[in-house]
């Protein structure tokens, strides 16, 4: 059908509408565009029905939009129009290929709209389409070649290329054309220099990136980015003695800038450690009460040199007062004689700040506050927390707290201390404490949410998150819309803990959906970089989205996901009424009535539950109601809700694993666990070569990591017994086995791996679950083997041994629960705090020590 023209009166109206839109006056529109086609010469005007679509589409009327749309597109083909406002609707429905395509058609009839270009190069750049993106720039400059943003677009074009000599070519062409007074402060131009700057530095054009810097300086409002950036030149270009004067500077602007010392360092080339320590001890003189320059040298400094700074460095901080330290002096902890040497000194300070209140009893120094000693004790408990010595970190701990019991620190140390030793419960009872003595302090309240969720007490780690939640909205949803990612992932491993898989499933998508939404974000900021300049942080930002899933809270959640998508695939969810009746036929009459007592209170609790949920969840619905009412702003669609019931009973658990781990795979290779997890998924798939890529991927990361050992012995089966395998497939795997483990059978790799790693726990427990595998009459040998607790193995830590339990419950090491309990109790007196290796009946004897027996008492009352 040809493009109908409007009369007069009719056109005026047309562009009405557009104005109500661009001013997003939505309502007004639509009263327009139903003037226009209640006219019955124009009820089937096509691009009246687009807009009137994207109008209703922007006041979330989806169908009623998409419909409207395509009839007005199917009236008016050779309207650019009706290709743009279908654009625009795929757009908004984030289908951004689509939304290209509906350009592209719109400019083949109206070539050099401004507007479709514009919203093209946006697209391309959201896609990554960098050769589409320069092309439609290149068409904007020409068009509006006066424009900022049209030279600004086609440079950042370049630069994303990686073309970066024509990207300052043209920035410098740009820059010609702007008349600016060298006095004059102009942020804007200012933020152009820096960006020309940093491009003329990526294409190692360091010469000439300093000469600018020293042309333009004045005009650079951001003076420290100046220097450092001199700094960071001038050692480049080998001017050693300019750079050390910059960064001397620096020094004196900054004495607590780690950076500033690794450019002096680089700066004069120390030949000797000497020479290395006399740089921070010129520091200390001119910066007395600089921190830094005193922590640094403990990097590199070793005997008794090291000795003499870090008593230095702990007087100084321990007499302050200052709760860090410790962590400042974490990384040293690496280095077993600085370890030995950090403890003598401490433990010497707090015996001689005990008898003398001095540091050492034969310094001649005055007397320290008794707060010197309270933080030497706070420091000792850490330590010894460290290197797994909690009883002693705890008596320290105690002491401190019997001296200062209002001290909010010392309750946290005590919590994280019983959390290293195993056991969570304790240590969210203790941070609870913390956060009781100060309820204002949102970081303490943040810190109790997540050991209480690590602990599992998850209605009360909402409770908690609540104090600082919005009123009158759920503290779980209000949290999900602040994308509070940590207490979602605490929440999903929570509920993985619990066997709940629908509920973490579903924090899982959340943070997931959080990814995609940060995604999309950036969407509204390639037009804003433009017009406010802000080039440098724009550049940064697209660098940032192209690695966002690489962040360890999606790492942490697709990982989470995948070990339960990977659980479900190896035991489906039966239907809960066969497992019922199944559980009942064996059940006496006495025991089926309280089963069913109980049944019936549970069923209760829960409706009592709902009833108040559906109550929170029409007060929400009502103000979110009003909040829609009140503002006509454009929105997307409604999100599919994540039903945690429909989550658990997918279909495929495996594809929607792959899902989780195709971001793994391409932006976090350097983690085993990436590889390790997909051979998992390969291996159930029985994709043979995938397997052979993903053990790979890992040996090239740790060779000896006892769960790519297990990984490799299934690998070794699953070839050998595979009777389907094609033969080509077969002949490149022998081949590749061959050529990176020689032609040992599966048996003999694990023997070897065994014989290699017999004095390592978490290594020879692999051999031996893989010892079972391979042959179940090796159960006795491999359970052995693997509850093997002598003082002579390595690597025997609280996370191993609970494993080794829990593989001689589970079977894994075959039916050996007889040795469960002796197992235990030899672990129990290792780990004597250890939830895990507790007695039977433990927590049950702690609840009544506590007074907690009321659940029990109940359920006997209701049953009488």
């Amino acid at each position: 059908m040809p493009t109908v023209t409007l009369p007069p009166k009719e056109n005026a109206l047309f562009k009405r509408i557009l104005r109500c839109y661009e001013h997003k006056q939505y309502r007004n529109g639509l009263k327009f565009c139903k003037q226009i086609l209640s006219n019955p010469k124009f009820a089937e005007h096509g691009e009246t029905l687009a807009m009137k679509g994207l109008t209703l589409n922007c006041l979330g009327k989806k169908e009623e939009a998409c419909d409207l749309v395509r009839r007005g597109l199917r009236n008016d083909l050779k309207s650019h129009v009706c290709w743009h406002v279908y654009g625009l609707l795929q757009r908004s429905d984030k289908k951004y290929d689509e939304a290209i395509k509906c350009y592209r058609n719109a400019l083949k009839w109206e070539k050099d709209n401004l507007q479709i270009l514009r919203d093209l190069s946006m697209l391309q750049i959201q896609m990554r389409d960098l050769e589409g993106y320069r092309e439609t720039r290149y068409q904007l400059l020409q068009l509006r070649p006066a424009q900022r943003a049209s030279w600004i677009g086609y440079a950042i074009a370049y630069h994303l290329l990686e073309d970066y000599e024509m990207a300052a070519k043209i920035i410098e062409e740009f820059r010609k054309t702007q008349q600016t007074s060298p006095d004059k402060v102009d942020y804007e131009y200012s933020e152009l220099l820096l960006y020309q700057n940093q491009v003329l530095r990526e294409a190692g054009l360091y010469k000439e990136a300093l000469e600018h810097l020293s042309n333009y300086e004045k005009q650079i409002c951001d003076k420290l980015a100046v220097e450092e950036t001199r700094g960071e030149l001038l050692l480049k270009l080998e001017r050693l003695e300019e750079a050390t004067e910059v960064y001397r500077q620096l020094q004196e602007r900054n004495p607590e800038n780690w950076s500033y010392y690794r450019g002096l360092e680089n700066a004069l080339k120390p030949s000797s450690v000497e020479e290395r320590h006399k740089i921070y001890e010129d520091a200390w003189e001119k910066f007395p009460k600089g921190l830094v320059p005193r922590r640094l040298p403990l990097n590199f400094l070793s005997g008794e040199k090291f000795r003499e700074c870090l008593d230095r460095y702990l007087r100084m901080n321990f007499t302050k007062g200052c709760p860090p330290v410790f962590t400042t002096i974490k990384s040293l902890y690496n280095d077993k004689e600085k370890v030995a040497i950090i403890e003598e000194l401490v433990v010497g300070f707090e015996t001689s700040l005990k008898s003398s209140r001095m540091f050492n009893q034969n310094d001649d120094g005055k007397e320290e506050p008794p707060t010197t000693l309270l933080w030497t004790q706070y420091f000792l408990a850490q330590h010894y927390d460290l290197i797994g010595q909690q009883t002693l970190a705890l008596e320290y701990i105690n002491a401190a707290i019997e001296s200062t019991p209002t001290l909010i620190e010392l309750f946290l140390i005590k919590a994280k201390i019983y959390k290293h030793a195993g056991n969570i419960k304790e240590a969210a009872q203790w941070m609870d404490e913390a956060q009781a003595l100060d309820t204002a302090d949102r970081f303490i309240n943040s810190k109790c949410a997540k050991y209480m969720l690590k602990a599992g007490m998850i209605k009360e780690a909402e409770e908690m998150c609540s104090k600082f939640t919005r009123e009158g909205a759920s503290a779980v949803e209000n949290l999900n819309e602040m994308q509070c990612m940590w207490f979602q992932t605490e929440c999903a491993l929570a509920y993985k803990g619990m066997n709940k898989f629908g509920e973490a499933l579903k924090k899982c998508h959340e943070i997931e959906r959080h990814f995609v939404e940060i995604t999309d974000d950036q969407f509204d900021f390639h037009t804003y970089c433009m017009r406010k300049m802000t080039l440098r942080s724009y550049v940064d930002l697209l660098k940032l989205e192209d690695v966002l899933r690489m962040h360890p809270f999606y790492y942490k959640a697709a990982i989470t996901a995948i070990q339960i998508y990977l659980s479900l695939h190896d035991n489906p969810l039966a239907d809960d009424n066969k497992e019922l009746q199944a559980d009942t036929a064996n059940l006496s009459d006495k025991e089926l009535k309280k089963l069913r007592n109980k049944q019936r209170r549970a069923q209760k609790k829960a409706q009592l539950e709902e009833e108040k949920k559906n109550a929170e969840k029409e007060k929400q619905l009502k103000n979110q109601k009003k909040k829609k009412e009140d503002d006509d702003e454009e929105i997307g669609g409604p999100k599919e809700e994540l039903v945690p019931e429909k989550l658990v009973k997918v279909e495929n658990p495996l594809e929607e694993a792959v899902k989780f781990l195709m971001p793994l795979k391409h932006l976090v290779k350097d983690k085993i666990d990436t590889h390790l997890l997909a051979f998992e998924i390969y291996f159930r798939k029985e994709k043979y070569l995938l397997m052979l890529q993903s053990v790979k991927g890992a040996l090239a990361i740790d060779p000896d990591h006892p769960w790519l050992h297990q990984c490799l012995v299934r690998f070794f089966k699953g070839v050998s017994d595979s009777k389907e395998l094609p033969e080509v497939v077969r002949t490149v795997l022998k081949q590749e086995i061959t050529r990176l483990f020689g032609d040992s059978n599966a048996k003999s790799f694990n023997q070897a791996y065994l014989t290699k790693h017999s004095y390592s726990v978490p290594h020879r427990l692999a051999a031996a679950k893989m010892m079972v595998y391979l042959d179940s009459a090796t159960e006795m040998k491999a359970a052995e083997l693997a509850t093997a607790l002598d003082e002579s193995l390595n690597n025997r830590t609280i996370q191993i041994c609970t494993d080794v339990l829990e593989c001689l419950w589970s079977g894994v090491l075959g039916d050996c629960k007889e040795r469960v309990e002796a197992y235990r109790a030899e672990c129990h007196k290792l780990y004597p705090y250890t939830l895990a290796f507790m007695p039977p009946g433990y927590e049950e004897n702690t609840k009544i020590a506590n007074g907690d027996v009321s659940t029990e008492t109940e359920e006997l009352a209701n049953e009488m």
